[in-house]
């Protein structure tokens, strides 16, 4: 079985190089270390594989949250992104959201139509 994280980004933000490098880790760990207390099965396999992780884009915070709960519906981990607003972006906004680890043909139901960052 071949598994995969995505990170979907908030497109609309524009944020810099540096600041999305940080986002989309903070989601990864997040998934990741979620997932292996959760999804344990799904973790492994991810895991052994490689771990494999895209990055894509999202339109704007209402796509974001669609794709949250398309990826919940499907029993996939989820974690949405905050930032603390130190920098660039306002406090609370949503920057991004994990998805996974899990199954690729799960996961591209959801992923597999956006564009890679």
């Amino acid at each position: 079985m071949e598994n995969k994280l995505v990170i979907v980004i908030r497109d609309d933000l524009k944020l810099s190089t540096g600041k999305l490098a940080v986002q989309v880790a903070h989601a990864a760990v997040n998934c990741a270390l979620t997932s292996k207390k959760n999804h344990n099965k799904w973790f492994r396999s991810w895991f052994s594989e490689g771990e494999k992780k895209v990055v894509v884009r999202a339109f704007d915070l209402t796509h974001l949250y669609d794709l949250k709960e398309q990826a919940e519906a499907n029993k996939l981990q989820t974690s949405l992104i905050i930032d603390a607003g130190l920098t660039e972006v306002p406090p609370n906004t949503v920057t991004c959201l994990g998805i996974g680890p899990g199954p690729n043909k799960i996961v591209d139901k959801i992923t597999g139509g956006l564009k890679l960052l």
